[in-house]
């Protein structure tokens, strides 16, 4: 490996980043998987927010232990921060999940797992906001 290739492969993705994202992709499974299950006893929009929170709990454990492990900040603090930041997040999923189930996918005649899809796309949105949000005030150190 070259030296330059070396240099651009270490600024394209830190590995700070990339422990985020196999530990937010876990979470994005448990909360992508349990939508599905919630969605048993709840309407769709109503099971896309609880699952969030159950993914939202997993990805700050793990985060917590793995991503971002010099942070300085107290755990309530670091709770707190992580909340707010993953309301933001939540209101990107949910508004990405509702309108492409709700009012793209029939307009596009889209109808097989048109929910899964739409909520799967949904998860993805806030991995970006998400990781700057936690790293610049959930876990500051």
């Amino acid at each position: 490996m070259t030296r330059a290739h070396t240099v651009v492969a270490k600024t394209f993705v830190s590995k700070q980043f990339f422990v985020f994202l196999l530990t937010g992709g876990f979470a994005a499974a448990v909360n992508w998987g349990s939508r599905i299950v919630f969605n048993l006893w709840m309407p769709y929009s109503a099971a896309i927010v609880v699952a969030y929170v159950a993914g939202m709990i997993t990805a700050f454990v793990l985060a917590k232990i793995f991503v971002f492990r010099q942070s300085t900040q107290s755990a309530g603090r670091s709770v707190l921060f992580f909340t707010l930041v993953n309301l933001v997040g939540i209101l990107q999923t949910w508004a990405v999940s509702v309108g492409l189930a709700y009012y793209v996918f029939p307009r596009l005649g889209i109808t097989w797992h048109d929910r899964e899809i739409a909520h799967l796309i949904g998860v993805m949105i806030p991995v970006f906001t998400s990781y700057i949000g936690h790293k610049k005030f959930s876990f500051k150190h």
